[in-house]
């Protein structure tokens, strides 16, 4: 066997070949049927008893209070856990004892995943329980799960704390914090009351192309790779937007993805390099109907998830009820900072950032450098959700202009705790107009801008053949829900998280 195996997982690989040696599978490969889970039991057995006389459950072995010739444990199912009674003379109604006292006490171990047969009943000191009439083991575990430890100190810590270890073994994490299981729950709950509400509105649910011969829809640096058999460069998506439009050119009046994108940056608290985003748009519609679409959206969202649209989020309490604040950019940016800058060139907002310590890059445009005002003393005071209209024109190359402000364009972002939600357009539908913005985007790259927009040729001609008005909005689907189950960190709503990979990884080697 493996020298890093520990003394524990060297017992439990010896017990798996004691329970072959007597003829017992510790892998069977036969369905076991299950009637029942532990929170069916729990929600409903004191009022209708009589359905609980004959029940077959699975579960793993969480604990187990061995009583000599009976035992109590408990096990956990996807809905919870339950306390089961397991006694020698029900589980062993022949002369062989066998089964409980070599197998139950000797070689099944807490982590292994077992099923049984039984009836409910209640403890005296009133815990509902199952009373183990029969029972199979169907998954062997041979690694221990972690328990509370000691440090030198003595001071006591649980290994599953450590946020290092959850996730990177998300696995474990799940059936040791129930808790974590819920946010999962709630992450689907949000996805599906979303889902329902763009159904109900007619839009049409698709998918789009994530590897991309240009990442176009966002500015950002993508992750390239390399086809082979095209021998062409590739990339993974920044963004699905120009993917989604060409289907309102094609015809579509209402279209929506969720979807993975990738972004080559930085990782944070509130970024990581995949992530989720749900993209829709609409035609015939402008920025000023998707404002009161998202509130009415998120508001649902709320409700559905915790019948009011009041969250908590850590101290603070967060209120979902449209309608929503509106303030335009620079209004915002007037009132904490005490500067106008709608009329200054780029030389002026760079004297501008410098009275405000602000650090900026010379690859900085002038799109840029007011969104890194906005970013560094605006963004993080609008808590309760507030829509920020009316960007500057450099900072949204697919932007309509404004209707009646020069130098604008048609845009709000909302945001909510100090963080950007969501980002919204009036679509820019002229594809003059929109050559030229990614002719601008394309000069910023010269300068060394990695963040700025390739030239999407095809998109250029599918909007020259006329694209409806029509307004869209991305929604972070990580953000939502960091915000509607009280986390502050994207990797405690991300099943998997990026990780730097473990050292030990490639030395144990895939088969050690």
């Amino acid at each position: 066997m493996s020298s890093h195996l520990s003394e524990q997982e060297l017992q439990r690989r010896q017990k798996l070949i004691e329970l072959k040696t007597l003829g017992i599978d510790p892998y069977p490969p036969e369905e076991f049927k299950i009637n029942v889970t532990a929170l069916d039991i729990k929600n409903n057995y004191d009022r209708d008893k009589l359905n609980y006389k004959d029940i077959s459950i699975a579960g793993r072995i969480m604990s187990v209070r061995d009583m000599g010739k009976a035992s109590f444990a408990v096990i956990q199912d996807a809905s919870g856990r339950i306390q089961i009674y397991v006694r020698k003379d029900d589980i062993c109604p022949d002369e062989d004892k066998s089964l409980y006292d070599v197998v139950w006490k000797k070689l099944i171990d807490i982590g292994d995943i077992i099923g049984l047969k039984g009836y409910v009943f209640t403890t005296k000191t009133g815990e509902i329980s199952v009373h183990v009439t029969s029972l199979k083991l169907l998954s062997k575990s041979l690694k221990p799960l972690p328990i509370v430890k000691t440090d030198e100190s003595g001071k006591s810590f649980d290994e599953v704390s450590d946020p290092e270890f959850r996730f990177r073994q998300r696995y474990v994490d799940l059936i040791i914090n129930p808790q974590v299981r819920d946010i999962f729950v709630k992450r689907t709950q949000i996805i599906n009351s979303i889902r329902q509400t763009l159904n109900n509105a007619g839009l049409l649910e698709v998918e789009t192309p994530i590897l991309q011969s240009i990442p176009g829809g966002a500015a950002a640096r993508p992750f390239m790779t390399h086809h082979n058999a095209l021998n062409i460069p590739l990339y993974l998506r920044i963004a699905n937007e120009l993917y989604l439009k060409r289907l309102i050119v094609g015809g579509f009046e209402g279209v929506y993805e969720f979807a993975k994108d990738f972004r080559n940056e930085g990782m944070d608290r509130t970024h990581n390099p995949e992530f989720t985003v749900l993209e829709f748009y609409i035609a015939y519609k402008d920025y000023i109907w998707m404002m009161g679409f998202t509130e009415r959206l998120l508001e649902k969202v709320a409700t559905d998830l915790y019948g009011t649209t009041e969250v908590k989020l850590g101290d603070k309490t967060i209120d979902f009820k449209a309608p929503f604040k509106r303030v335009t950019m620079y209004e915002a940016i007037k009132e904490h900072t005490g500067l106008d800058i709608s009329g200054m060139n780029e030389e002026q907002l760079r004297e501008a950032c410098r009275k405000l310590s602000i650090h900026v890059e010379p690859s900085m445009g002038k799109g840029k450098l007011i969104d890194e005002i906005f970013g560094g003393k605006c963004e993080g005071s609008y808590i309760q959700p507030t829509f920020i209209t009316d960007y500057p024109v450099e900072m949204s190359p697919l932007t309509k202009k404004h209707r009646s402000v020069e130098g604008l364009v048609e845009r709000f972002e909302l945001m909510v705790n100090g963080k950007e939600l969501a980002n919204a357009y009036t679509e820019l539908n002229d594809p003059i107009d929109q050559r030229e913005r990614f002719e601008e985007q394309l000069k910023l790259q010269q300068r060394g801008d990695d963040e700025a927009m390739f030239i999407d040729h095809d998109f250029l001609r599918a909007l020259e053949y006329g694209m409806p008005p029509t307004s869209g909005i991305g929604i972070g689907i990580d953000r939502l829900t960091m915000m509607l189950t009280d986390n502050v960190n994207i990797q405690e709503v991300l099943l998997f998280p990026q990780m730097r990979p473990e050292a030990s990884a490639s030395e144990e080697g895939p088969h050690s």
